[in-house]
């Protein structure tokens, strides 16, 4: 017998469709083992539900999606930068905050004066509040560190996150993120750091999952990054890019050239990127948190993606600067509002496509059999409306590897 089954419920199954969200009306999913089983309609069950399963739950007419993936977090951080929000109201432009000594540098400084403890606190805080609105998997970066005792802490603390709370937890490390003080004038060195002792020790701990890098004018060239994307390679580590954000460096296309799980934020990425990127089976990342904080204009190439068939991947990239966002249902509204995403898009954002982008779709970011239970359930009139609605609390349960966690 099944562990459980589900019924009353409508399914947005987010698997490839003739209707939208793959959605199953009237419909019933079987737990076994903490992977699910089966699921379709519930006309199609093959028995009555009391001889197919150890436990029927009745889901109360809501609709249940995939777990929610937000795949591209800065998590754990220092301090807070309230007065640079004040500082761009006031005209300042990201790159001058950043050159006046503020931006990633003074969260830096924040992190390295902070303890794991007192880390652990402050990013499960913010965790809580994605978890609270159903993400069940979520990628947290490193990257305010800069050295390699303190990013190899930011992703002991990452971890940490993971095993204290019902949540999968992917770790990234981006130790090319930006330059710390100590090598200003010396971004070649401060790389070979990177390369040779930070990568290095975080591996030896077993503390990466993936490796990305800062490739903009405000950070890393394109041939520096090529470095440190030869050597996660050579230890056999994927690679993901912030690319192309403030200006086009390329940085879509260099993505594809590694064959990277994705390429992030995007908004000035040229046609020849985007179809490097379809080409090498890259995820287009987008970020709206951090469109709508830095009050960007460039948009980016939407129908380029869709053109070229990327997929097309949501998160919340949590950070103190740029997205102080911790809702995915503000994202999914943003993506559509912002970059003109349909709701069915969005959705797919922080599901399959989300779950591509870590390269877990596999795993999770759909209803299909042999995926991990990981589902919510909605008190919504419509897929749609996720996208919809701000505000209120309309996530009625959580399932987590067949385990009721909310």
């Amino acid at each position: 017998m099944w562990d459980q089954l589900w019924l009353n419920a409508d399914l947005a199954t987010m698997e490839p469709s003739s209707r939208p969200y793959g959605a199953i009306e009237d419909g019933a999913l079987a737990v076994e083992a903490g992977r699910i089983a089966w699921v379709g309609p519930r006309a199609n069950l093959p028995d009555a539900p009391e001889a197919l399963a150890s436990q029927v739950r009745d889901a109360g007419g809501r609709w249940i999606t995939p777990g929610l993936v937000d795949c591209h977090t800065h998590l754990v951080y220092g301090g807070d930068r309230a007065r640079e929000f004040e500082l761009r109201l006031e005209g300042a432009s990201y790159e001058e905050i950043a050159e006046a000594g503020g931006g990633i540098v003074s969260t830096v400084e924040a992190t390295r004066a902070a303890d794991e403890s007192a880390l652990l606190e402050s990013a499960g805080a913010r965790l809580d509040d994605l978890l609270a609105e159903g993400v069940t998997t979520v990628e947290i970066k490193s990257g305010y560190g800069l050295d390699p005792e303190n990013e190899a802490k930011m992703l002991r603390v990452a971890r940490a996150l993971g095993e204290s709370r019902p949540v999968t937890v992917r770790t990234t490390f981006l130790g090319a993120h930006a330059l710390p003080a100590a090598f200003k004038q010396d971004a070649d060195g401060y790389i070979d750091q990177v390369i040779e002792e930070q990568l290095p020790r975080v591996i030896a701990e077993g503390l990466a999952d993936a490796v990305d890098a800062f490739c903009e004018t405000i950070a890393f060239s394109p041939d520096q990054t090529r470095r440190v994307f030869d050597a996660a390679k050579a230890a056999g580590l994927p690679v993901k890019l912030h690319a192309d954000q403030l200006s086009d460096l390329g940085g879509a296309a260099l993505a594809a050239e590694y064959g990277a799980l994705s390429a992030d934020h995007l908004e000035y990425t040229t046609e020849a990127g985007v179809a490097a990127m379809a080409q090498a089976g890259t995820v287009a990342v987008l970020l709206p948190g951090a469109f709508y904080t830095l009050r960007e204009t460039q948009l980016p190439p939407m129908t380029a993606f869709r053109a070229h068939k990327v997929p097309m991947a949501l998160a919340s990239d949590v950070n103190p600067g740029s997205s102080p966002i911790t809702s995915l249902r503000l994202v999914l509204n943003m993506a559509c509002t912002l970059f003109r995403m349909t709701p069915e898009e969005a959705l797919a954002g922080v599901t399959l496509n989300g779950a591509k982008a870590l390269g877990l779709d596999q795993e999770c970011g759909s209803l299909r059999v042999g995926k991990r239970a990981d589902f919510v359930l909605w008190d919504i009139e419509t897929p749609a409306t996720l996208a919809y609605r701000l505000g209120g609390d309309p996530c009625a349960g959580v399932v987590r590897g067949g385990l009721v966690v909310r």
